[in-house]
């Protein structure tokens, strides 16, 4: 199961950050991202860095590294020494 949710999160991604123009036609722009990620492209940049998010996931669950990772980042937080 998560080859697939993987490899859906990794599609998703890749046109996330290939068709930017679409989403943002389709969607509009984002209000925050358009004041704090610069006045040229605020809602482009986020919308690509979305989709990085998604890509970097996408291959986590593909390769079924997702606990692996979240262990050795933020699983520290929660077990007690």
């Amino acid at each position: 199961m998560g080859y697939i949710v993987g490899a859906a999160f990794l599609l998703l991604g890749v046109v996330l950050v290939i068709k930017t123009e679409w989403f943002l036609e389709n969607f509009g722009t984002i209000a925050w991202a358009e004041e704090n990620l610069g006045t040229s492209g605020g809602s482009r940049l986020l919308y690509k860095l979305i989709g990085l998010v998604l890509i970097f996931v996408g291959f986590l669950l593909v390769t079924n590294l997702m606990q692996g990772f979240l262990m050795a980042t933020i699983g520290k937080l929660f077990i007690r020494s």
